[in-house]
């Protein structure tokens, strides 16, 4: 479609999702979190409202742009549209830059209707960057994937096939698919992470919901010791990209290397299933779990999550209260890591519809 052509823009239904994924499969810039599947599990799990803008052609009626979108209204601090929310990015998909501005002004006129806050969107920098521009900034880790999984083991250091060895070795083993029993397993692990780590957790509703929507789409890996789950991943896949948003394991066992088997037991299947991209997810560079995806071979993008406000201006990412925000953070992080686990699951799965991170 060229620039010149009319198009129609509405909120997506759910009649909308055949076009919408067809739409996403084809689109370079597309992620999994793009597919509708992920507006559907926010809705099933938490409630919130899809927004989600669908652009066709005025003439053909084909589909020239896509954009998520989810209306959160958050407690004390009022109502917020996110694109998208519990994941790294979300962001416009169009054939050209007027459908993608004419989406977005959209969602902003949509959010003056409902009298939100503001309109965030989790996008990434497309163009090649200095490094010196990725110092201290959060990037997502991105892994080209060969056309099987023995020829990816043999494109990695020794050291880190050693390491793979060092898990199956130790006794884990492993188990793909998507059953309830999987979800429970990784649920629990997750779980126990999360009260470490000191942040509050998914509903496993949220989990369900997610394979439910994406079902062959989706996978999960579980590994166990002597029976007992001490890891957990799942990943969701659209076209031949695939994303891993969530990956847990139990820090007494760490010393087993489950780790290894985990993104391995992942990484192989994806590499053996068509799968051309795997994204790690989010890093701050060159700082924590940048270190452990970059082991792997993956490549920084930096990310460029922006939020605007009700007349499109860009609202300054850098508040005034931002100073003492990380330090409250670090308290409440201490504190949640010495509560009850059960205490965490049940009170974090009551915070974290609200908390969009």
């Amino acid at each position: 479609m060229t620039a010149q052509q009319n198009t129609k823009l509405r909120i997506a239904s759910a009649s909308d999702k055949p076009l919408w994924d067809a739409y996403v499969s084809q689109h370079k810039n597309a992620s999994a979190y793009h597919k509708f599947a992920w507006l559907e599990a926010v809705k099933a799990a938490y409630g919130h409202s899809m927004l989600g803008v669908i652009a066709t052609c005025a003439n053909t009626g084909q589909v020239v742009g896509v954009f998520p979108a989810v209306l959160m209204n958050i407690p004390l601090l009022g109502k917020q549209i996110c694109s998208l929310p519990y994941c790294d990015v979300g962001y416009g998909l169009a054939d050209n830059d007027k459908v993608l501005n004419d989406m977005h002004a959209l969602l902003v006129a949509q959010m003056r209707n409902v009298t939100g806050k503001k309109l965030e969107i989790r996008g990434i920098e497309k163009s090649p960057l200095d490094k010196i521009q990725f110092e201290n900034k959060k990037v997502r880790m991105l892994l080209p994937l060969p056309e099987s999984s023995e020829i990816l083991l043999s494109s990695f250091k020794s050291k880190l096939r050693s390491q793979i060895r060092k898990a199956e070795k130790n006794g884990l083993t492993f188990e793909l698919g998507t059953s309830n029993v999987l979800v429970s397993d990784f649920y629990n692990v997750y779980a126990q992470n999360m009260r470490d780590l000191g942040s509050p957790v998914h509903a496993e509703k949220w989990f369900k919901a997610i394979v439910k929507s994406y079902g062959q789409s989706s996978l999960i890996s579980v590994v166990y010791h002597d029976g007992q789950p001490i890891g957990g991943g799942v990943i969701i896949k659209s076209g031949d990209n695939a994303s891993i948003p969530w990956a847990s394991t139990l820090r007494d066992f760490n010393r087993l290397a489950p780790n290894m088997l985990l993104y391995w037991s992942l990484l192989s299947h994806c590499a053996d299933n068509g799968v051309k991209v795997f994204d790690f997810g989010r890093s701050t560079f060159e700082e924590g779990t940048y270190k452990f995806k970059k082991q792997w071979g993956a490549e920084p993008q930096l990310l460029n999550w922006q939020s605007f406000d009700k007349n499109n201006e860009l609202i300054d990412a850098k508040s005034n209260a931002e100073s003492g925000s990380s330090r409250v953070r670090e308290i409440a992080e201490n504190i949640w890591r010495e509560l009850p686990l059960k205490f965490t699951i049940v009170t974090g799965s009551i915070l974290r519809p609200y908390i969009s991170l």
